[in-house]
């Protein structure tokens, strides 16, 4: 742990009980200096994290090659061998959302139309209006005798929209631009018309509706523009994040409760299984976040192809990890075991979706 030195009195400054070796016998206190060079505040706040005495690294190994072990460790009543499920939550969640914030996946940095014009650089909307679809498809037809790659070319090219639906498509995501006057909300151009008509006829869902449409029409009114709803929407959805995850948490314990006995297990060790395999999830997920920005910096086509098997094989080790997990820890048979995971996996993604969506609505609601 600490490499301080130790101290010449024998008295413990935090009880002032008697101290024969390191350790304080009564408050568990290490009795060293208590005067240090300024690095060390750094070195013991590594220490404090990375454990050297290998509690730290034994954990990572632990969870990321050896699901369900720490849960079944800690639920022995083996406790000082691996760094506690809650501490290891909130350091992988701090690592995690802070490369996050340090390496954003998406800069959303969007220049106008005159400054890509004088780029010179041609536009994906550009290159599928190059690529006109109707022109090949006539000079194939002008042919005498039309062969199988001709019909298989024809019906390729059919799936193209045509140049008038590819502008239509550039100018909705021309984030330079502001939200249309002439846009509308439920058919509705304005706040007073839309309350008029709510007024009349009420709905249920009048408590999530007229929040997202005052908020539309404000930033209408405002004259924002797209770009900036998108970099307030992400910026504000990255902040809410963390708390969200940490309040799915208790829903997702409570999901184990409900398929498991409540004899057997109490909704402790639900929640102890639960951070262990979100610790898991924020971690890989962090691995994943790597990858994707490695692969978005890199033009070698080797490197790529054996960064998404990497990210392939990833994902899969993912999915495979909480049924395996799941299995080892509450020690049901193969096929039970796989259809309870299976049940459980399912709900979990539909209510996480459902937070995800919730999530995104309040963030809307948010922007300035």
């Amino acid at each position: 742990m600490s490499h301080g030195k130790i101290r010449e009195e024998k008295t413990c400054l935090n009880c002032g009980h008697q101290v024969e070796e390191r350790f304080c016998p009564h408050c568990g206190q290490e009795n060293i200096e208590s005067r240090h060079p300024f690095y060390y505040l750094f070195t013991h706040f590594i220490e404090d994290f990375t454990h050297y005495d290998g509690q730290f690294w034994g954990t990572l190994k632990n969870l990321m090659f050896k699901p369900g072990a720490l849960t079944n460790t800690y639920l022995a009543g083996k406790r000082q061998k691996f760094v506690p499920p809650v501490k290891l939550y909130i350091f992988v969640s701090f690592i995690t959302f802070f490369v996050f914030a340090l390496f954003p996946l998406m800069n959303i940095n969007y220049n106008s139309k005159k400054d890509n014009e004088k780029q010179n650089k041609k536009s994906i909307f550009d290159k599928m209006k190059a690529l006109d679809a109707q022109k090949i498809v006539d000079s194939i037809k002008a042919k005498p005798v039309l062969t199988k790659e001709d019909s298989v070319t024809i019906k390729s090219l059919g799936v193209l929209p045509d140049s008038s639906k590819i502008d239509d498509l550039e100018n909705a995501f021309e984030m330079d631009k502001k939200i249309d006057t002439g846009a509308q909300y439920g058919g509705y151009k304005t706040r007073k018309s839309y309350d008029s008509a709510a007024a009349k006829n009420p709905s249920a869902f009048d408590f999530i509706k007229s929040p997202l449409a005052h908020k539309f029409f404000e930033l209408k009114e405002k004259g924002v523009t797209k770009a900036e709803i998108a970099k307030s929407l992400t910026e504000t959805s990255f902040h809410n994040l963390p708390k969200a995850l940490f309040i799915y948490l208790p829903l997702f314990a409570f999901f184990l409760w409900i398929f498991h006995n409540k004899k057997k297990w109490w909704y402790f060790d639900h929640g102890i299984f639960t951070l262990h395999y979100f610790s898991f999830l924020l971690l890989n997920v962090l691995f994943v976040f790597l990858i994707v920005k490695l692969a978005s910096l890199t033009d070698i086509g080797i490197l790529n192809s054996i960064l998404n098997l990497v990210l392939c094989a990833l994902l899969i080790y993912i999915i495979a990890y909480f049924f395996i997990a799941h299995r080892r820890v509450y020690h049901t048979h193969g096929v039970v075991s796989f259809i309870i995971g299976g049940m459980l996996f399912t709900l979990n993604f539909f209510a996480f979706m459902v937070l995800v969506i919730g999530l995104a609505l309040v963030s809307f609601l948010m922007i300035h």
